[in-house]
């Protein structure tokens, strides 16, 4: 289906985010920063906007899904203001992943 990057430091979320999306039929790489990835090609960025500058994240002429802590309405806002493509809590994202990235890639 689709190549997906997903950017993230915590293993255990970055686990759960590979297993949804391969599950899925997607191609997953993980990588700690947009900085040390190859996202060209990718048609998917899935971004922990605990790690990532979401201002890195823009214009790259890939859809960004960003995820935060609920708590974080100060990062929430800062993506969304950079221009984040769809930014949602953390646990909105490990519930609703596959149906969020779809969404994503239909655009």
């Amino acid at each position: 289906m689709a190549s997906v990057l997903s950017i993230s430091t915590d293993l255990m979320l970055g686990s759960k985010v590979e297993a949804q999306l391969s599950a899925a039929g997607h191609e997953v790489t993980t990588s700690p920063s947009i900085e040390e990835s190859t996202w060209d090609g990718k048609d998917l960025i899935v971004a922990d906007l605990d790690v990532e500058n979401p201002e890195a994240l823009v214009g790259l002429g890939v859809p960004v899904l960003g995820y935060y802590s609920h708590v974080d309405v100060e990062t929430k806002e800062a993506a969304e203001a950079a221009g984040v493509d769809l930014v949602v809590p953390r646990s909105r994202m490990a519930r609703e992943l596959p149906a969020l990235a779809a969404k994503l890639l239909s655009e």
